[in-house]
């Protein structure tokens, strides 16, 4: 299980955000005191860089190889390396992919392809034919005939091969087939604060826990070996975005898959779970705020009253622009405070790409400069608005947990899994 780009700090956020809001803990934050749980630390890096994208962090664990970043299974020399859905297909072991991005995105990508350019995922769709049982995410313009540039009618081929097609939420809850490839947007899934926020897409599309159970229910009864990779795709992109609210939602939507698979499986002896993240993102953490701090908490209780992903905030506004007056009424009704005039002017003069004073290259720009000022309400600081060099929290339960204490590279992942498969 993925949650893509967690930083350190964002468990901690996302357990007092769902203590507010919600009035219990998250999953995850309970594992790290359970006794007999093991914890760890996933070294990051990629075959070119200390800092990794998700295309080598999951090509690390699946081919075992670290590879320069943006390379799908592809080694530095140009040579396709074998993912752990090769092996896996080639041994009868059942091979599931779960995500809120596009299916065909770096990290499913990474267990069940080869591509010199992560983002050809038209390349990608039809390579997980005969490699995944369960395709399940966003991204069907990769699989529709009508929105690839090829043509190729690969639901046709996915059909045919006895997958059963689904395209919203409703379809997938009543599926009743064992092979399933749901694709519920042409793109990435909406954020999970714009889905809780909006009837139509919670009609539509499923949850991170939905989907998940879906793939469980199909692979937990009998006793064929499987590897499920469930991934929370969206809180990377929030992290990138510096939006807190957008990317705490979806940690706590992750957190609801979690215990979906700890429910699911618990009483068996025979399944491992493993939690972590391939790579930090923009670092995010709570400062503290007033006189002996006292205003943080304060500070931090605006985080629930945000409605709006700071990626939707700004496509309702660039559909429709206005004045300064206009912008900050938007910022106050969705994310719950008015900025000043001068932080108004700031981010209109960034949407249209006019030089603002900021002296971090990183944040001079719409999502550095709004984070910045939403900031300013919230106490969330940021680094930056990519990915970090740090190594990233490991929780393993189950048989073979031990084999995932301490530090872990990243590219011995795979040969720990398959010493634990039957193959």
């Amino acid at each position: 299980m993925v949650s893509d780009g967690m930083s350190h700090g964002v468990l901690p956020l996302a357990e007092e955000l769902s203590r507010q809001t919600r009035k219990k803990p998250t999953r995850w934050w309970e594992l790290l005191s359970t006794p007999g749980v093991v914890h760890g630390l996933m070294d990051t890096p990629s075959g070119n860089s200390l800092v990794t994208d998700s295309a080598a962090a999951s090509s690390a664990w699946s081919s075992g190889q670290r590879i320069p970043n943006g390379h799908i299974n592809i080694s530095d020399k140009g040579a396709a390396l074998e993912s752990i859905g090769q092996t896996l297909a080639k041994t009868k072991v059942r091979l599931g992919l779960v995500s809120t991005a596009t299916i065909t995105h770096a990290t499913p990508a990474g267990f069940a392809s080869n591509s010199p350019d992560r983002d050809d995922e038209d390349t990608i769709a039809p390579q997980y034919l005969g490699r995944a049982e369960i395709i399940l995410g966003g991204g069907s313009v990769f699989f529709d005939p009508a929105k690839r540039k090829d043509k190729k009618d690969v639901l046709a081929d996915y059909e045919v091969a006895g997958y059963q097609i689904l395209r919203n939420r409703d379809q997938l809850l009543a599926a009743r087939e064992p092979r399933l490839l749901g694709t519920f947007t042409e793109g990435h899934l909406p954020y999970s604060i714009d889905r809780d926020h909006d009837a139509a897409l919670a009609k539509a599309v499923p949850t991170l826990a939905e989907m998940t159970r879906a793939a469980l229910d199909r692979f937990l009864p009998g006793d064929a070996p499987f590897l499920l990779q469930v991934e929370g795709a969206r809180i990377d992109h929030a992290a990138h975005g510096n939006d807190i609210a957008g990317l705490l939602h979806d940690q706590i939507a992750f957190d609801d898959a979690v215990a979906t698979v700890l429910e699911a499986t618990a009483g068996r002896d025979d399944i491992l779970v493993i939690l972590t993240s391939d790579h930090g993102n923009a670092n995010p953490g709570l400062n503290g705020t007033g006189a002996r701090y006292a205003r943080t908490d304060e500070h931090f209780a605006r985080i629930a009253r945000m409605t709006m992903s700071h990626e939707r905030l700004m496509s309702v506004w660039n559909a429709k622009p206005g004045d300064s007056a206009e912008l900050r009424a938007l910022i106050k009704e969705q994310l719950g405070f008015e900025p000043s005039a001068g932080e108004a002017d700031a981010l209109l003069d960034v949407f249209v790409g006019q030089p603002v004073v900021e002296w971090s290259h990183q944040l001079a720009n719409p999502p550095g400069i709004l984070g910045q000022i939403a900031g300013n309400h919230s106490g969330i600081g940021w680094t930056g608005v990519s990915h970090t060099a740090d190594p990233t929290l490991l929780t393993a339960t189950g048989p073979g947990a031990e084999k995932f204490a301490g530090l872990v590279r990243n590219d011995s992942v795979r040969d720990r899994l398959l010493g634990l498969l039957p193959i």
